[in-house]
């Protein structure tokens, strides 16, 4: 499925940087979800019953993926809703205890309205290194996301790994979690979904270059304007 067949999907940019939770019904935002957790899982970004994805609703409410669920096969009956506390709502299935990491990033930016957590092959794989993504390599990726740090690790599910990920939220959309995966948001989840291919894209080109044995970074002017020329917000 292209990305650029929208229409088809039904996966659309909220715009004004405005909750999705207020512009659409809970219908189309599950079907959002599936059709995301469809696309991470064509992509192997999520094997088996991996990763997870979830929807900011309004002020008090999230829709999120259950645990123990392949994310290629979701349909909208098998999502969740919790409060941010991670309390549920609504649903058969059990949310994720992943969630708690998605409830501390909405928590600490009003703007996020939904999350990706995946493990893509090549990025996870830096991150099981212990390297960051947060040289400049390419123009695209310091315009779009700056730099792409690692947290470092904290077991799945707890308290310390949202600890972890606390000092690069503010500043980042987008980061690496030692030994474990990436985790990337946005206004819309389109958005955070495009991060999370970029992440990887990215860390397929810097792979290419260490294997090349050779890497020309932009310079420190280049990249000054190129952050300066970023959006204010990335919807």
């Amino acid at each position: 499925m292209e990305l650029d067949s929208l229409s088809a999907t039904g996966l659309t940019m909220c715009p004004d940087n405005i909750s999705p939770g207020h512009r659409k019904s809970g219908e189309e935002h599950r079907r959002e979800i599936c059709t995301a957790g469809s696309w991470l899982y064509q992509r192997g970004f999520i094997p088996s019953s991996d990763g997870n994805l979830s929807i900011r609703l309004g002020e008090e409410r999230v829709l999120a993926t259950p645990t123990g669920v392949c994310k290629g096969t979701l349909t909208p009956e098998d999502l969740v809703v919790t409060d941010l506390e991670g309390r549920k709502l609504e649903g058969f299935r059990e949310p994720s205890s992943e969630l708690k990491m998605h409830l501390f990033i909405y928590k600490r930016r009003a703007d996020v309205n939904a999350i990706c957590h995946a493990h893509p092959l090549v990025a996870t794989g830096y991150a099981a290194a212990g390297l960051a993504l947060d040289k400049p390599l390419l123009a695209e990726m310091v315009y779009s996301l700056g730099s792409i740090p690692l947290a470092p690790y904290a077991p799945p599910g707890t308290d310390a790994l949202s600890a972890s990920l606390e000092p690069l939220i503010a500043n980042h959309n987008a980061i690496l979690m030692a030994n474990h995966g990436v985790v990337t948001y946005g206004c819309d989840l389109l958005t955070a979904f495009h991060h999370m291919e970029m992440v990887e894209h990215h860390a397929r080109i810097s792979l290419v270059t260490e294997l090349l044995g050779k890497q020309s970074l932009l310079s420190g002017g280049d990249v000054e304007k190129l952050l300066a020329a970023r959006p204010r917000n990335d919807c």
